[in-house]
């Protein structure tokens, strides 16, 4: 395993970590740790951004760039899981089952337009 590979498995592991306690503290009212949970989901994003930042350089590999199609590839994609979970939440939740299902839909079909517009459409 290379050095790089072994340092991003181990700093990844550890955002990864610190954010799945951070949400669960933030999202459990039964723990009643709300303020540091948010903190410790902060912490552990904070540490996967580093985590990419110190693998790429570790590997030789440019910074990353952005462009807009890529900012508006992520926009679409994260208002479809949205969608799609805001309608499971309608149909398991709050048991409202056709407004939940037409929900959910409507985020299905926004994730599938991800893969045209990724993609592109070919003759």
């Amino acid at each position: 395993m290379k050095k790089s590979s072994f340092v991003a498995m181990v700093l990844g592991t550890i955002s990864g970590v610190l954010f799945a306690i951070g949400m669960c503290m933030a999202l459990i009212p039964e723990w009643g740790t709300m303020k540091p949970g948010i903190i410790f989901g902060c912490v552990g994003v904070i540490l996967g951004i580093i985590t990419l930042i110190i693998w790429r350089k570790m590997t030789g590999k440019e910074p990353i760039k952005i462009y807009g199609k890529a900012v508006f590839t992520s926009i679409v994609g994260i208002i479809g899981a949205l969608a799609l979970g805001v309608g499971m939440c309608f149909t398991m939740v709050w048991d409202k089952m056709v407004l939940g299902i037409v929900i959910g839909l409507i985020g299905i079909v926004i994730l599938l337009c991800l893969i045209p517009l990724i993609k592109g459409i070919k003759d």
